[in-house]
């Protein structure tokens, strides 16, 4: 273990003291444990903020409970509290689709439950309005990106209105976050009128005049609350959506938002979203352009200790054990899926990293004391996307597909495997690899024969994950998804391929029950499907809404947003069982009492 406190970004006063600061600019709060690694927002800003200028310290998972002394600790930052429910929406971190309440937590030390509040973001930031009135919050992290407007929350089961509104935040950073943080930091900055390191006190009035209004207007990518009484439709390019109020009389005018704002997220250049709530309006300004692949460089570079700060000492946080030798080789994901937050949250452009940085990372990791010449992980969103992007820039620019892949594959992607190919050779030369697996899910509708083969026969540690998430080609219609077909196909291949190989690996199926549009015929024709293969599924999930899709808005409204057709939603507890039980055909007692001994939201081997 890597135990120098004075490498990892500051946690408690004596670490402050250790650099000699009095005081520092953000203090960043987190529902994870402080684990120093790229594949972790929080540690990803606290890095950027530190490598521009600004003194920045984390308090990981505080105790919410009691007296809140956690949140007093390291006192009033000069600038902002900037708040994160850490890598998951803490709602599906704490409860199955069942609405059982888990067991452990992968981003606690020993997988401890209960070390975060349920809606973790609001809870915090209650409280830091409670001790620091007058102090900013910038919230961000997948829990307040995906909640940035009206959403429908499954735990309470009701519409809530943008989480800006309950957590009393000033700013919202929704997507990955980093040029979002530095503006609102210079944006903070320059509001006190005063040079880099000003006294904590001084025109502390000017703060919050910078974070109302009109002011943020220019920042890309961030949400806000104003009373501004002049935003109107069309004005500056603006789109007004129905307001919250009148979203949770109708589901009709539910959908109707969504379809605007999933048909926004997806565009390159997108208009500035604006939605009343009560006697405000939640602006939502459109996202900074993708980020280049020397931006992405750049993050890497940071000086990540890729290891849980020592104040862990030998805890084992599973998260951590999961990602510690993978490697993530871009960001984005055009695949659209009806159910999956990725591309609301990344975006739908592919953002790669260059093979030189790739190299980079991969020689810090081979230092660390575990290290045994094994990577688990090349991958990414999808680990088969690197790379790739329109061949004609400008029709990507007029484009609001919100997949590349589904109806059918664009005629405008560049399905080039070379340079990811080429990757995976110039990774495999290193003297220190012994072999160099893709754990990441691929895209099998997304595949040429010569990149197959390489996949198969040099990148997998005896099983590949797929996920054709059923196998009733209407549901997969809705869910966004190649038809069975397809999948029918690759398995042939990857059979063959292995038999020429004299390989014996397994393809290890992803499939989900009770998506919008499944009925328990469909599940019949899934346990059917299954046993003509001799599949006994193992990645399984019964279908968890979560904030912001596209499945989770037919779940709740019944329609499909694009359509307005009224689509079947097995709803009930004991519906959902029903249809999961089908996923055991070989279990009788399980199938007759209709429970399942599946895994929950994130499969059998954590999070997906």
């Amino acid at each position: 273990m890597r135990h120098d406190l004075k490498a990892y970004l500051p946690t408690t006063k004596k670490e402050l003291q250790l650099r000699g600061w009095d005081e520092v600019d953000v203090i960043l709060f987190s529902g994870d444990a402080y684990i120093d690694h790229p594949s972790f927002g929080a540690a990803v800003i606290g890095r950027v903020l530190e490598a521009n200028g600004y003194r920045v310290a984390i308090v990981p998972q505080p105790d919410w409970r009691g007296d809140h002394r956690d949140f007093t600790k390291l006192g009033r930052p000069r600038l902002f509290f900037a708040v994160t429910s850490g890598s998951m929406d803490s709602m599906v971190n704490h409860y199955t689709a069942a609405k059982r309440l888990r067991s452990d937590d992968a981003y606690t030390p020993e997988g401890k439950a209960g070390m975060r509040p349920d809606y973790c973001t609001i809870t915090y930031c209650n409280i830091l309005k409670q001790l620091y009135p007058d102090v900013p919050i910038v919230i961000g992290g997948i829990e307040a990106s995906m909640r940035r407007l009206t959403h429908y929350d499954y735990w309470s089961d009701r519409l809530m209105p943008s989480i800006l509104v309950d957590s009393k935040a000033d700013v919202l950073v929704y997507g990955m976050g980093e040029k979002q943080i530095l503006a609102v930091a210079k944006s903070l900055e320059d509001a006190r009128g005063a040079s880099y390191r000003t006294p904590s006190g001084l025109q502390d009035a000017s703060l919050q005049d910078a974070l109302t209004g009109y002011s943020l207007e220019a920042i890309p990518q961030i949400a806000y609350l104003t009373n501004h009484p002049c935003l109107q439709e069309g004005e500056g390019g603006r789109l007004l959506l129905h307001s919250h109020e009148e979203a949770v009389k109708s589901k009709q005018v539910h959908a109707e938002n969504f379809r605007i704002i999933e048909t926004e997220s997806n565009k390159i250049h997108a208009a500035t979203i604006v939605q009343p709530v009560g006697d405000r309006y939640v602006v939502v300004n459109p996202p900074y352009p993708t980020m280049s692949t020397d931006e992405l460089d750049a993050i890497y570079d940071l000086p990540f200790q890729y290891h849980p700060h020592p104040k862990y000492k030998d805890k084992h946080i599973p998260a951590y054990e999961m990602i510690r030798f993978s490697v993530c080789m871009h960001r984005g994901c055009f695949g659209g899926c009806s159910f999956c937050t990725i591309s609301a949250h990344q975006g739908k452009q592919i953002t790669s990293r260059s093979e030189q940085s790739i190299l980079r990372q991969i020689e810090k990791l081979k230092d660390l004391p575990e290290w045994k010449g094994y990577l688990s992980d090349l991958g990414g969103p999808s680990a088969n996307m690197y790379g790739m992007h329109g061949k004609d820039m400008s029709l990507c620019e007029k484009c609001a597909r919100p997949s590349c892949l589904h109806p059918s594959i664009c005629k405008n992607l560049n399905q080039d495997f070379t340079p990811l190919m080429h990757v995976y050779n110039a990774v495999d030369r290193l003297p220190y690899i012994k072999k160099s697996f893709v754990g990441s899910g691929v895209r099998y509708d997304l595949m040429n024969e010569a990149y197959g083969r390489e996949l198969i026969t040099k990148h997998v540690s005896g099983r590949l994950k797929v996920a054709p998430e059923h196998t009733s080609d209407n549901v997969l219609k809705i869910m966004r998804k190649p038809t069975w077909g397809q999948y029918e196909r690759f398995h042939r291949f990857f059979e063959q391929v292995n038999m020429e190989a004299g390989l014996r690996q397994q393809l290890i199926p992803y499939f989900i029950s009770s998506h919008p549009g499944c009925t328990n015929e469909d599940m019949q024709q899934l346990a059917a499907r299954c046993k003509q293969l001799h599949y006994r599924p193992e990645q399984v999930q019964d279908f968890t809404p979560t904030p912001m899709t596209l499945a989770t808005t037919m779940f709740y409204t019944g329609l499909n947003p694009h359509t307005m057709e009224k689509v079947y939603v097995a709803k009930t507890k004991e519906e959902k069982q029903k249809q999961n039980s089908y996923f055991f055909w070989w279990k009788a007692p399980e199938k007759k009492r209709g429970l399942n001994g599946s895994k929950d939201f994130r499969g059998s081997k954590g999070k997906r």
